[in-house]
C-alpha cells in the first residue's frame, strides 16, 4: 500500500480481511515516507503509540461514564481495575484489529444509553460500533444484545431504524466496501467472506479446536485474571442498569464457545464490562478496600511485565539481527541475503520490522479451500519430516538460502543437512521459559558460508 513490496497471506487472496483498518496505519507511513522519516523503528513502534493513545482514551470515556452513573469512588476504582489489568497492558498496545475492535467497543459504551447516562448519544455510539464492525465482523456478537436492547428500550422504533441504524450502517459499509473494491482491483463484500469462511465453511477449525467449556475453564478465567473474585463479587452487587452488561460478557462468551476455534483475545473487548463490576466490588470492601487493591495490582503486574517484556520475545528480537542484512543487499552485491524461516507459520513479523526487500520466506499453513482429504499444508508437510523436506525442496547447492531461522527443538533433526551444506550458527535468540511442541526456549540464526 505504501513502499510496494510486502507479503500477502491466503486470507488477503480470498479477500476476507478489509484494507479500512490497515489503510488507517498505512497514510501514518505515507506521511513518514514523503517527509523521509520511515525508518524501521519508527514503522515499528509508531502504530503501538497511536494503538496505546487510543486505547488510553478509550479507559478515560469508561472512568467518565461511570463517573456519571455512579459515586465518585466507584469511577475510581474501576479506572484502576482497568489500568491494572494484565490482559489489558499485553493486547492494548498491539495492533490487532481486537484491539481496535476493544477500544471502538468501550468508546461506544460512553455513548451507549444506559439507564441513566448523561453522555448518551445514538448516532456516536452507532457509528462507533458500524466502524467496530467493520474492523472486525464478530464485534457484532458483542453488541446484539445491547443493540436489541436499545431497540427494546426506544420509543420511536421505526424513526431509529429509518433514520439512525440503517443511515448509519449503509454509509460505514459502502465507504468500506469501495475502500476494499479500489484495493482489491474487484468488486469485494470483505464482511460476507468472513462470515462464509470462518462461520459458514468453518475454516477456523483448520487453525485448532478446543472443547466447548474452553472459555469458561480456561480463556476468561485468564484474561480476567486476579480480578475474577472482584467480578463475580461485583456482579451479586451491581445494579440493575449493568444487568445489560453482563447478558452481553455472557452472549459473547457463550457463542464463541460454540465456535470450535477459540483464543484468549477474540473475548478481549468485554473485558472492560467486566471491570465495571470489580469497581463495584472493590468500593463495597470499605476496610479491606485498599489490601485489596495492593494484592491485585501486585498479582497483576508480575504477569504483565513478564507478558510483555520476557515471554516469547524472540520471535521479535530476531527480527532485529535480520534487519542489519539490509545494509549488505545493495544490488551490486554478487550474493543476496535469502532468509528462510523454519518455525510454525506466522511465528514473526514479517517486512514492517525489516523495511527493505529481502527476500524471505516462511512455511506457509493456508487451509484446505479445494475440499481434498488429503491436503496437507506446508508447514505441517515440513514438520512431518524436515530433513526429507529439505532435501527435496534444495537438491541444489545454488538452489540454498543464505540465512535459517528456526527453533532450538529443530537443529537435531536437521544437523546432517546444515553441516553437509555449510550452514554456521551466529546468533543464539531467548525466547521463553515455557518451551512447548515446536517452540523451543531459543532461536537460532544459521548462516551459509
Amino acid at each position: 500500500m505504501v513502499f510496494d513490496y510486502g507479503h500477502l497471506t491466503w486470507e488477503w487472496k480470498e479477500g476476507i480481511r478489509g484494507f479500512s483498518y490497515p489503510l488507517f496505519f498505512a497514510v501514518v507511513y505515507k506521511i513518514l515516507q514523503l517527509v523521509n522519516y520511515d525508518s524501521v523503528q519508527l514503522l515499528i513502534w509508531l502504530p503501538r503509540i497511536i494503538q496505546a493513545l487510543l486505547a488510553a482514551l478509550a479507559d478515560i470515556k469508561l472512568y467518565s461514564l461511570i463517573q456519571t452513573l455512579e459515586y465518585p469512588d466507584v469511577a475510581k476504582w474501576t479506572f484502576f481495575c482497568q489500568l491494572c489489568s494484565w490482559f489489558t497492558w499485553y493486547c492494548c498496545t498491539r495492533t490487532l484489529t481486537n484491539t481496535m475492535e476493544c477500544t471502538l467497543t468501550t468508546l461506544a459504551l460512553f455513548y451507549y444509553p444506559l439507564p441513566g447516562s448523561k453522555t448518551y448519544s445514538s448516532t456516536k455510539y452507532l457509528v462507533l460500533v458500524a466502524f467496530a464492525i467493520v474492523v472486525r465482523p464478530t464485534a457484532l456478537i458483542v453488541w446484539l444484545p445491547l443493540l436489541a436492547y436499545h431497540f427494546w428500550l426506544e420509543n420511536d422504533k421505526l424513526k431509529l431504524i429509518t433514520h439512525k441504524l440503517f443511515p448509519i450502517g449503509a454509509l460505514t459499509l459502502g465507504l468500506s466496501t469501495l475502500i476494499d473494491c479500489f484495493y482489491y482491483g474487484q468488486w469485494t463484500l470483505v464482511q460476507y467472506n468472513f462470515l462464509k469462511f470462518n462461520v459458514l465453511h468453518n475454516v477456523a477449525e483448520f487453525y485448532g479446536s478446543h472443547p466447548w467449556h474452553w472459555y469458561l475453564s480456561q480463556g476468561f478465567v485468564a484474561i480476567i485474571g486476579p480480578h475474577l473474585p472482584f467480578f463475580l463479587h461485583g456482579c451479586t452487587l451491581a445494579s440493575k442498569r449493568y444487568r445489560i452488561l453482563l447478558i452481553a460478557i455472557s452472549w459473547t462468551v457463550i457463542v464463541y464457545s460454540v465456535l470450535a476455534h477459540k483464543e484468549f483475545r477474540f473475548i478481549y473487548p468485554v473485558l472492560p464490562f467486566c471491570m465495571i463490576f470489580c469497581g463495584i466490588s472493590l468500593v463495597s470492601l470499605k476496610s479491606w478496600r485498599r489490601p485489596a487493591a495492593c494484592a491485585l495490582l501486585v498479582s497483576n503486574l508480575v504477569p504483565a511485565l513478564y507478558t510483555g517484556l520476557i515471554h516469547q520475545r524472540g520471535t521479535l528480537d530476531v527480527m532485529g539481527h535480520l534487519q542489519s542484512l539490509c545494509d549488505s543487499s545493495s544490488p551490486s552485491k554478487l550474493q543476496q541475503p535469502d532468509i528462510l524461516f523454519l518455525m510454525p507459520c506466522h511465528s514473526t513479523p514479517f517486512y514492517s520490522h525489516i523495511h527493505c526487500p529481502l527476500r524471505m520466506r516462511f512455511l506457509e499453513c493456508p487451509p484446505d479451500l479445494t475440499g481434498d482429504e488429503d491436503y496437507v499444508e506446508e508447514a505441517e508437510n515440513f514438520f512431518a519430516d524436515p530433513l526429507f523436506w529439505l532435501r527435496n525442496s534444495f537438491p541444489y547447492k545454488s538452489s540454498l538460502p543464505t540465512h535459517l531461522v528456526f527453533f532450538d527443538v529443530l537443529e537435531k533433526s536437521i544437523s546432517v543437512f546444515l553441516e553437509y551444506n555449510g550452514f554456521v550458527r551466529t546468533s543464539e535468540i531467548f525466547h521463553t521459559h515455557v518451551p512447548e511442541g515446536r517452540v523451543g526456549r531459543t532461536i537460532f540464526l544459521y548462516e551459509r558460508h
